[in-house]
């Protein structure tokens, strides 16, 4: 005998159609947002710039020039043809740095490391973190304050800190690291998932399938997180600036990546004693990593502003 899926009320059908419609709103309100549309534009060109990095770099990152080029130097300044740099020297968009690298081929694959790091890290911290706040804001009692007091032990350290403590146990590296800052990341997304299911399973179509006699569990991932990942998905948005922020920090530290690989952070921190003697190693993985983290804020705002429900018209 097969298995028919579980028809939907009525109360849940109009459910359905009013989230379709909340989505519909909040892209046409955050499209009409100037701030989030650069935002977007500025997301859009490092998506791009990650997938075709190895188009576009030109040179290994990780790979020192010694061999391949006969008048290469280390931390020689940008060389650019078109802005009077001699045509027989090689052309270097933004420089080489002290351990004779290419800056431009590094900043170019730094976009990939720090893209794969933010969505990564954040996607884990959101599973986690909205599986936790779920089950602890739907069964509430018991399980409810056991969960969200180890969730509140966990924010009074200052999440950096803990972080640092995490790796220095586990070992330097970027994976460490990354699993780091998404540990330190899953009580914040707990405590939104929770409030967000508190409002949510009070809703009539919850209700409904409750009185039809749907299981706890069912109701729980069918219809109340569904219906509850609005904050989730703006807290998240948010939430990647921070975290390749934080990724950077680590590995300026050296806690995080390790040379030879190209990130940011670890670029500026291999340099920073340079930053009077040689500015550009430092300004261009500084200026990548900060329009980077200015783009996912500018969008997360967007999507706050667009969700807002006192901006409904």
């Amino acid at each position: 005998m097969t298995a028919t899926a579980e028809p939907l009320t009525g109360a849940e059908t109009l459910a359905l159609g009013r989230e379709s419609a909340l989505w519909r709103t909040t892209l046409s309100r955050l499209l009409r947002q100037r701030s989030a549309l650069v935002g977007l534009v500025l997301l859009v060109f490092f998506a791009f710039v990650a997938v075709f990095a190895p188009l576009i770099s030109g040179y290994d990152p990780e790979r020192p020039l010694i061999g391949i080029e006969t008048d290469v130097r280390a931390v020689a300044p940008p060389c650019i043809h078109l802005l009077g740099c001699p045509a027989d020297r090689s052309e270097h968009l933004m420089g080489i740095d002290s351990n004779v690298r290419d800056v431009f081929s590094r900043v170019v694959w730094g976009t990939r490391i720090s893209l794969t790091v933010g969505f990564v890290t954040v996607g884990f911290a959101i599973v986690i973190g909205a599986l936790i706040g779920a089950v602890a804001g739907y069964f509430g009692g018991y399980i409810d304050n056991v969960l969200m007091r180890l969730m509140d032990i966990l924010l009074v350290f200052p999440a950096l800190i803990l972080a640092i403590l995490i790796v220095t146990v586990l070992g330097r590296g970027l994976t460490n690291a990354m699993l780091a800052i998404g540990l330190v990341a899953i009580p914040v997304y707990a405590r939104i998932m929770r409030a967000s299911v508190l409002s949510v399973k009070e809703q009539d179509y919850v209700t409904a399938s409750r009185a039809l006699g749907a299981s706890a569990y069912g109701i729980l991932f069918k219809r109340v997180i569904p219906n509850a990942l609005t904050p989730i998905v703006v807290a998240g948005t948010l939430g990647i600036g921070g975290a390749v922020l934080d990724i950077a920090a680590l590995s300026f530290i050296g806690l995080g990546a390790q040379v030879p690989t190209p990130e940011w952070g670890s670029m500026i921190g291999l340099e920073r004693n340079r930053v009077f003697a040689a500015p550009h190693l430092l300004f261009f993985p500084g200026i990548a990593l900060t329009l980077t983290v200015l783009a996912f804020n500018l969008v997360g705002d967007g999507l706050r502003d667009a969700l807002d429900p006192r901006l409904s018209r």
